[in-house]
């Protein structure tokens, strides 16, 4: 592949509106919650954010945000120089957004892009990470008391 090729193969790779975030965006809506998208105030532009919980989600690219352990996230053949010192850069990047973000007294959860492959569950790190919808009462036996 010519460096022109590549070149253009890389520019359709988008930040915004990718098929997880879509997932996770449709899911969290399924479930009754409501967010707003990519709020340039908060660190790292959080995909999801639900401010009355102070709340935020943040969905990564497997290969992109080299996640730890994925197959997805290998170190490509060529210009391996270049790409491990990009990835290196990403994950830094990320734990500095993080630690930013949780400094303004929001919570962060970081979903992965290989997690969406698998609904049930991702159904139940929302549910568990947003806790219940306004207006709906906890299951018996289960903590009224928000988590802080």
């Amino acid at each position: 592949m010519s460096p022109a090729e590549r070149s253009a193969r890389m520019a359709l790779i988008r930040s915004k509106d990718t098929k997880p975030e879509l997932i996770v965006r449709r899911l969290a809506h399924r479930l009754g919650f409501r967010y707003r998208l990519h709020r340039k105030d908060l660190p790292g532009r959080p995909d999801l954010t639900f401010p009355a919980r102070r709340k935020v989600i943040y969905v990564h690219g497997c290969f992109w945000h080299h996640h730890s352990g994925c197959k997805v996230a290998h170190l490509p053949a060529s210009r391996r120089d270049y790409w491990s010192g990009k990835f290196t850069r990403n994950v830094e990047r990320d734990a500095r957004n993080l630690a930013d973000v949780m400094a303004l007294g929001w919570q962060p959860l970081i979903v992965w892009e290989c997690e969406t492959r698998d609904p049930a569950r991702l159904e139940r790190v929302l549910t568990e990470f947003l806790g219940p919808r306004h207006g709906q009462k906890n299951k018996p036996g289960a903590s009224n008391i928000p988590d802080s």
